[in-house]
């Protein structure tokens, strides 16, 4: 039998996908790319915007012709937007070919609600507030992320930032004990893992709900740091309004750590961030890119912003571009701000009209465009350490890697140096992308 899983959205629905399909290979399935191969066809959802739901009524909806031509295709959703408050209804009224329906806290239970269906033929809605983190952490994975390896530190969000759904959906945050993280790099990297990535919604407060001054995620951080394995360690996603000195020093002193931080903002207005309920100001925001690029003078930083939040003006906008040429990010992920229900934002006044939130997104990534392609620029002569992470899939006897500072590089070179490190000289930048030649040692 085979399955297909489709992921939407963020890196911890990469990863709880990965899961998924550990649970699935555990019965025996095998993946395929063709929705005609399947036997079970599994949506991961995301609900942070609009336009993510869309496309995923879009693609569900194309699978009723399939169904209709196999009685005994399951079709199964996941994640954020099944997690809503009514979508389960909804979703079973816009699609009553669905068969199983599921939400955030309880993916570990998939293998059941498979075997009920199969057994009942009855459709499984199964949505619980309770999160057991210990039967979703010992999980089997199936992992898909070549030499990187994700790991949830911690899951759900305590913040209600205006905007967003995520605490509604996830939960209030519960950390993993840190024995059990730094159990579960160790044997990654003795599997032959090169790179972790920790996740959780907002990785600074890990620990926060233990209550032991041991188990911080500085504390966190100079654990694994210490491992004697050869290795580099990366960490999503930092909330500004939590991120310490004692994280940005642990990080400068580091062996391990890559001097890459990724701190959205949001927006560059210190009305709109009181608005959006970040809890910081634009200039404490500042302060803390200042002090980690006096610790680490090589820092890259990366960020997300969000156009046209409700009363958003010409001049916070503004603001919001004077902050990004000040930064220097070498990436930006920029949004138009998308209602969702249930959020505070939702009742807003002031929503801003969408023609003006394209206009300004367009000229936000116009001077964002600008100002990445300076940074890589400066790269161009030196010679950078680089971990080999995937062949190349448009240039031919060439290969990817990451630097340390997370930019991405690609170089010629065969397919037997994936998973090394190896260094490169850069030769040339396009946009935020490097390219360089092997240096032969």
């Amino acid at each position: 039998m085979k399955y297909l899983i489709k992921t939407y959205g963020c890196q911890m629905n990469v990863h709880e996908s990965e899961k998924l399909a550990g649970i699935l290979e555990d019965m025996k399935y095998t993946p395929c790319e063709k929705e005609e191969e399947a036997d079970i066809i599994l949506f991961n959802t995301c609900a942070i915007r609009e336009s993510a739901e869309q496309k995923i009524y879009a693609h569900i909806g194309e699978l009723k012709k399939l169904k209709k031509e196999n009685k005994n295709l399951i079709i199964a959703i996941c994640g954020c937007m099944s997690q809503q408050k009514n979508y389960p209804e909804n979703i079973l009224k816009k699609f009553p070919f669905v068969d199983i329906i599921f939400g955030t806290h309880n993916i570990a239970e998939f293998k059941t609600f498979i075997e009920k269906r199969k057994a009942t033929k009855k459709k499984v809605v199964d949505i619980t507030e309770v999160e057991n983190i210990i039967k979703r952490d010992t999980m089997p994975k199936k992992r898909t992320s070549g030499v990187n390896a994700w790991v949830n530190i911690m899951y759900g969000c305590n913040n209600f930032c205006t905007y967003c759904i995520v605490p509604y959906v996830r939960g209030r945050e519960i950390s993993r004990p840190l024995e059990d993280v730094v159990s579960e790099v160790e044997e990654l990297l003795k599997q032959g893992y090169k790179q972790i990535t920790l996740l959780g919604q907002n990785v600074n407060s890990y620990g926060n709900d233990l209550n032991d001054e041991n188990c911080t995620f500085a504390k966190l951080l100079q654990k694994l740091d210490s491992l004697n394995y050869d290795f580099w360690l990366t960490f999503m996603t930092s909330h500004p309004k939590d991120i310490s000195t004692e994280v940005i020093d642990t990080i400068a002193s580091s062996k391990h750590i890559f001097h890459y931080l990724h701190l959205p903002v949001q927006s560059g207005s210190t009305q709109i961030l009181k608005l959006m309920n970040r809890r910081y100001t634009r200039e404490a925001y500042l302060e803390k890119i200042k002090y980690a690029k006096s610790k680490i003078p090589d820092i890259e930083f990366s960020s997300d912003i969000i156009v046209g939040f409700p009363t958003e003006t010409e001049e916070d906008f503004l603001d919001t571009v004077s902050l990004v040429q000040e930064v220097g990010y070498a990436q930006l992920f920029t949004f138009i701000y998308s209602k969702r229900r249930g959020t505070v934002a939702e009742k807003l006044d002031g929503q801003v009209d969408l023609a003006t939130k394209k206009e300004r997104l367009r000229r936000l990534i116009d001077s964002q465009s600008k100002k990445a392609t300076e940074i890589a620029e400066k790269y161009i002569g030196k010679t950078v350490d680089v971990l080999v992470t995937d062949i190349h899939p448009k240039k031919k006897g060439f290969l990817l890697g990451s630097t340390f500072t997370n930019k991405n590089i690609n170089f010629a070179g065969d397919s037997s140096l994936i998973g090394q490190f190896v260094k490169v000289k850069v030769l040339s930048s396009k946009l935020t992308v490097l390219t360089g030649e092997i240096v032969k040692e």
